[in-house]
């Protein structure tokens, strides 16, 4: 079994509703319980927008191969709500659910489809913040780094 380590977020409609729905899902996905960082509030990353985040991070279980927990929590995110989470340009939006694998154990991948860890983890507040809480000893396999040390260079 491998730790994965992920980051829920909504700033559209119910947004605490469509994160224990996609946090039911994944439980049952994974057949474990998952850890759970506090939720946190945060500004959009990437765009503009008056709706605030609520994220949360998660610490689950699961033995899954990394493409396919990829696909199972695409699915879910289609589920918890259909909307695209681009525009037709490719730019972000406001989105009912998003789900992010930042990170697997100290698993490195670099594909087209998925990069572990999160390529932007290291820039983002709103999935260091939950990290540090959920892994304060967990080191990103790349820049040696802990989620609050890479919170002390934003």
């Amino acid at each position: 079994m491998s730790v994965v380590y992920l980051n829920i977020g909504s700033n559209k409609g119910d947004r605490q509703a469509h994160i224990e729905q996609a946090v039911a899902l994944i439980e049952q996905l994974c057949g474990s319980v998952a850890r759970r960082a506090p939720l946190y509030e945060s500004e959009p990353w990437g765009y503009d927008s008056v709706l605030p985040f609520l994220n949360l991070g998660l610490a689950i279980e699961c033995s899954m191969e990394p493409l396919d927990l990829l696909h199972s929590l695409q699915s879910i995110e289609q589920e918890v709500s259909p909307t695209p989470h681009r525009d037709m340009a490719g730019n972000y939006i406001d989105r009912e659910i998003d789900i992010d694998i930042i990170a697997i154990d100290e698993m490195v991948i670099d594909s087209a489809e998925l990069t572990l860890p999160h390529c932007n983890m290291h820039l983002r507040e709103f999935v260091l913040v939950p990290l540090q809480f959920l892994a304060p000893e967990w080191r990103h396999p790349i820049l040696g780094l802990t989620a609050s040390q890479m919170l002390s260079q934003l």
